[in-house]
């Protein structure tokens, strides 16, 4: 973890709040498009340490009784079984868990959207599960020419052809499980059917990332793009903003090139006169005030930079995959170019390659000719220290790499074990009766050892509390991990990239 801090989360709510409602005070009521994670926004706390993963739950909170929120999903990602990275859950069951989840912390959703609905049966079939627990759905239909036309867009043919959801509060979130979701139709609909009904709703966009009273190639914003490199999408600056008001500002790609259309449609939508007419600009329509949260700048040009090694290593493995391709790669080296970072820079990275070559050079080393490397940066007094562990005939580079992590952390010297033998050898005699091929400890039966011989080990029970330190600790293995290493690692919450190297390419 990195000790410093650079950015102060009690600050930027403050800020945040106070821009939002003053946004909210020239409506009937909001519409307010949440961009990212409503939850669990680990981009956010990397590149701005400090920033605390609840943030955007705290600011719901904070904003009152005055707010209802709305998740949207595409019919087309529920047809097309769409996964979300980080959590490995498709689109349809992140929903799901995010509307449980947001319910334990008092925020109820009051519906969720469909988009581009066109008869599919996928999309029905969710419709009916969410019914089933009592949420309510509605449909977006697909809109043909929305580019083109206008006029038809504006219309009952158009936004009115989508259901309208009834809205009872003042500010309506509207959160997605990912890009695509439809979001912004969603409003523009229920702004066609509120002004038609009477009620001067308006709309703004909330998105942390990319900053834009940052420079475009602030190495926060950079690391943004590093994000998105897949999509191909970029940081610019937004060209309506200094036309209107002599003030370079960033945006993304996207929103400056349908700028021009969304100011038609506002145009068409509302009288001269109105508030909305007042958006000149993609940054006008935002109202993120997450530079108001930087207390140290440094401190978030560094994490930012490590950020995108970071993502630098994620698209390798995904181009391994087959979940990427070779254009994001390159996408990658020159962003890495542009804030003057190489691999090699992730020290972790280094060390576990190290690790894996000091192996090879011993033939008594590895297990069957195989070679791994893994390694861990872990914190004493605000000073780091880099742990790495090897592949062996007892335990996975991973494995050995977690366990002498925990010992510096709990304060064991080396030569003790932790583990029992009889319980070790034991794990590895069931593996092998199960004719399982690899019988070396992952991760996951190292947790279960150790809890094990807690019962009976004090050393053990130290190194179980001492488990906690680990998060948002940096990792890395030189070869694509087993789910039994990934999972339990991922759920202590380290940071992990991968060579993506396949072990058995490793051979002596």
């Amino acid at each position: 973890m990195n000790r410093q801090i650079g950015f102060d989360t009690d600050k930027y709510l403050e800020a945040q709040i106070k821009r939002i409602l003053e946004r909210v005070s020239h409506y009937d009521k909001l519409y307010l498009e949440f961009g990212g994670k409503l939850r669990y926004d680990h981009h956010a706390s990397r590149v701005l340490p400090g920033f605390k993963l609840d943030t955007k739950i705290q600011m719901l909170r904070k904003l009152g009784d005055d707010l209802e929120i709305v998740h949207c999903i595409s019919a087309k990602d529920i047809e097309g079984r769409k996964i979300r990275r980080d959590f490995g859950l498709t689109y349809e069951d992140q929903i799901l868990k995010d509307i449980n989840d947001l319910r334990l912390l008092g925020l109820d959703v009051s519906a969720v959207v469909i988009n581009r609905y066109n008869g599919e049966k996928a999309a029905e079939k969710f419709k009916q599960r969410l019914e089933n627990r009592d949420i309510k759905v509605y449909y977006g239909y697909e809109l043909d020419n929305y580019l083109d036309d206008i006029d038809k867009v504006v219309s009952n043919e158009g936004y009115g052809k989508s259901d309208h959801v009834p809205t009872t509060k003042k500010i309506i979130v509207i959160t997605a499980p990912g890009p695509g979701s439809g979001k912004m139709s969603f409003a523009m609909s229920q702004l066609y059917h509120d002004r038609n009904n009477g009620v001067m709703s308006g709309f703004a966009k909330f998105e942390t990332f990319p900053i834009w009273d940052l420079p475009v190639e602030h190495p926060v914003n950079v690391a943004y793009e590093a994000a998105t490199a897949d999509l191909g999408d970029y940081n610019c600056v937004d060209p309506w903003h200094k036309k209107a008001y002599g003030v370079e500002s960033t945006n993304y790609n996207r929103d400056v090139e349908n700028f021009a259309i969304m100011k038609r449609i506002i145009e068409k939508m509302v009288p001269p006169g109105d508030p909305m007419t007042e958006i000149k600009s993609p940054t006008d329509m935002g109202v993120n005030m997450a530079n108001q949260g930087i207390i140290d700048d440094e401190v978030c040009r560094e994490a930012s930079k490590q950020e995108i090694t970071r993502r630098y290593y994620q698209y390798k493995r995904e181009f391994v995959e087959g979940n990427t391709t070779y254009d994001t790669l390159e996408r990658m080296d020159r962003i890495m170019k542009r804030v003057d970072v190489t691999p090699s820079d992730r020290k972790v990275a280094v060390a576990a390659n190290n690790a894996m070559n000091e192996s090879k050079s011993d033939p008594s080393k590895g297990n069957n000719g195989l070679y791994t490397g893994a390694a861990i940066e872990i914190w004493q007094k605000e000073t780091p220290v880099i742990v790495s562990g090897k592949l062996s005939k007892t335990l996975h580079s991973e494995s050995a790499a977690l366990l002498n992590a925990v010992k510096i952390l709990a304060g064991i010297p080396d030569e003790i074990d932790v583990l029992s033998p009889i319980i070790i050898e034991s794990i590895m005699r069931l593996k092998a009766q199960m004719n399982n091929p690899d019988q070396t400890l992952d991760v996951r039966e190292v947790l279960d050892a150790l809890a094990v011989s807690a019962v009976f080990n004090p050393n053990a029970t130290e190194c179980i509390k001492a488990l906690h330190q680990l998060e948002h600790c940096e990792m890395h293995s030189t070869h694509l991990m087993d789910p039994g290493c990934e999972k339990p690692l991922k759920e202590l919450n380290l940071y992990i990239t991968t060579d993506a190297k396949l072990p058995e390419l490793i051979n002596n």
